[in-house]
């Protein structure tokens, strides 16, 4: 009967959920540190665990340029999946159009995707006045990609889609409703001015 219990109460399919980051392996190293740093002031990052996940991003980036340059040049894998690589490298921006062979994803870094984020176009694009002022953006969901909302300051955006990121038409910011404050300070002027004198 127990054994019945247990099974019925576990779930439905097993999941099996892979890393999205790797902690360093010397935590206590100054240079690193101060390197982590800077990065989180410039791209107005959370915490360190942002920055581990696109070192593990890069990582395996590499490692997958790396394995297929070990292949013969006419290898059908070399072929195939290295075009498919560079593709959506190119795809999203974190590489230009003119580098074509697999040696420029080795000299890939961290900053290369950095740069691709939602929240850093924010803030070059100029829809905010710094990248913390785009992260509050886009948590608060005033931002569109094209007509899908996105509140993930950490998505990825497509070199197609780069000219589309704009307010969303529910914002404020866009052409929406007044935000709440806007809302109770017309309230007040139009109601009168008697709770001014407290």
């Amino acid at each position: 009967f127990f054994f019945c219990v247990c099974l019925c109460s576990m779930p439905a399919t097993a999941t099996n959920f892979s890393k999205t980051f790797k902690t360093p392996r010397r935590p206590f190293e100054k240079e690193r540190l101060d390197a982590e740093m800077k990065l989180l002031g410039e791209y107005g990052l959370k915490n360190k665990r942002e920055i581990w996940r696109v070192n593990l991003q890069v990582a395996k980036m590499r490692k997958a340029a790396r394995e297929l340059l070990t292949l013969e040049e006419h290898d059908p894998k070399r072929i195939f999946e290295g075009a498919a690589l560079l593709r959506r490298l190119h795809n999203y921006g974190i590489l230009p159009e003119s580098q074509k062979q697999l040696d420029y994803v080795l000299s890939l870094t961290v900053n290369n995707i950095l740069e691709r984020r939602l929240q850093t176009l924010v803030f070059k694009l100029g829809f905010a006045k710094s990248v913390h002022q785009a992260r509050v953006f886009i948590r608060q969901r005033h931002i569109r990609v094209g007509k899908q909302l996105v509140d993930i300051p950490s998505f990825l955006v497509r070199v197609e889609n780069q000219n589309l990121i704009d307010f969303s038409s529910t914002s404020p910011f866009g052409g929406g409703r007044p935000g709440r404050v806007k809302r109770r300070n017309m309230k007040n002027k139009s109601g009168g001015n008697d709770d001014d004198d407290m």
